[in-house]
């Protein structure tokens, strides 16, 4: 997928780095990192990329809830197994 949101150049190499993040962060960062990022891209829309900025919070917001989602049905899973 080539866009302004996940360009081209983004995968060379066969990952891509917010791939690459995420599996050497510990979740706390790597979560830290998403969260950031939302911030950043919201708190600029207006004076530099507009809509785009948006898009791009928007997709790091996804992958923090994605994360947090997955992080939260492992804690549970975990949760259950320990509880029998």
């Amino acid at each position: 997928m080539s866009d302004a949101i996940r360009p081209s150049h983004y995968s060379f190499g066969g990952i891509e780095p917010i791939d690459f993040m995420h599996a050497k962060m510990s979740p706390v960062a790597y979560r830290g990192f998403l969260a950031g990022n939302v911030i950043k891209y919201i708190s600029r829309y207006e004076h530099k990329n507009g809509l785009e900025d948006l898009k791009k919070a928007r997709y790091y917001l996804d992958r923090l809830i994605k994360d947090s989602e997955e992080s939260e049905d492992g804690s549970k899973q975990r949760l259950h197994t320990t509880e029998n």
